[in-house]
């Protein structure tokens, strides 16, 4: 929490009134920040098969919380917006690669990812790690899973310790519709993957024989990435992602698509409330 403070303390003492500067203090370099005026336009990749952060509604449109946040800095930024779907395992390469300019796309702040891309502090959501299975699998614990097939997604960074550690064989899927197909098939004994998403699903009549049964594990922030060298949307995302804790906007977005006030969020905002007292609770 020290480290979060030290990284907005800037922010902190604007306030309310801080995305307007941030505009309009640009640099003369060029940047992205420019393109995207220039183009009118912000593409930003978000998952559209991760109920409720991003996924397809039934007309075929991308929406969840992710690409309402998305909208919120299009609107700031006054261009439109543009979603690109995206999965774990290439959503880092879109950003390096310029097919996007900003990546709100449920990804867990870890170091390595940090040499890739710059990820924005402070965090604006978090998570852990554990398995959709059946419940009559009858399991209680992760050393169950030694040795049994486990399915799980490409780039996922709990595969590993999933594997190291509890002796999974994991089955690597491109996107989360796969690997739940291939769990109701009975391909593997359960699915690893976020807690929050296997929350969602369980609410789901397709999913009334299945559980969440293990403990939660590896709590983990996530992060929204932008384009390493990009230092002033950087900053410029920070500023949103303090306003979107101070004004409670993440907690709101929670409730509209039906997902409990994660513990995470109401800690943030109540943190830069006490950090802002002029700001009504």
């Amino acid at each position: 929490m020290r480290s979060l403070l030290a990284g907005t303390a800037a922010v902190a003492l604007t306030a309310a009134g801080f995305v307007a500067p941030l505009l309009a203090s640009a640099e003369a370099q060029a940047d992205i920040m420019d393109e995207i005026q220039e183009r009118g336009v912000i593409r930003v990749g978000v998952k559209a098969d991760y109920p409720p952060y991003g996924f397809l509604d039934e007309d075929g449109n991308i929406v969840g919380i992710e690409p309402e946040l998305a909208q919120d800095v299009a609107d700031v930024l006054g261009v439109e917006l543009e979603l690109i779907p995206v999965v774990s395992s290439n959503r880092m390469q879109f950003l390096e690669q310029g097919r996007i300019d900003l990546m709100i796309a449920t990804m867990t702040d870890r170091m390595d990812r940090r040499e890739v891309v710059y990820a924005v502090e402070p965090n604006y959501y978090s998570s852990g790690t554990n398995v959709l299975a059946p419940a009559e699998a009858g399991l209680t614990e992760w050393e169950a899973l030694d040795g049994l097939p486990v399915c799980g997604i490409q780039g996922a960074f709990y595969n590993r310790r999933t594997e190291e550690d509890f002796g999974a064989d994991i089955v690597a899927f491109t996107g989360t519709a796969e690997a739940l197909s291939a769990l109701q098939q009975g391909s593997c004994i359960a699915f690893v993957y976020d807690d929050s998403f296997i929350v969602s699903r369980l609410g789901e009549e397709d999913w009334a024989d299945y559980e969440m049964p293990l403990p939660t594990i590896d709590d983990a922030p996530w992060a929204i990435a932008v384009a390493l060298g990009e230092e002033r949307f950087n900053r410029f995302m920070s500023g949103m992602i303090f306003d979107w804790h101070l004004s409670g906007r993440i907690l709101a977005l929670e409730s509209e698509f039906g997902v409990d006030n994660t513990p995470f969020a109401e800690r943030m905002h109540e943190t830069f409330v006490d950090i802002n007292p002029s700001i009504e609770r």
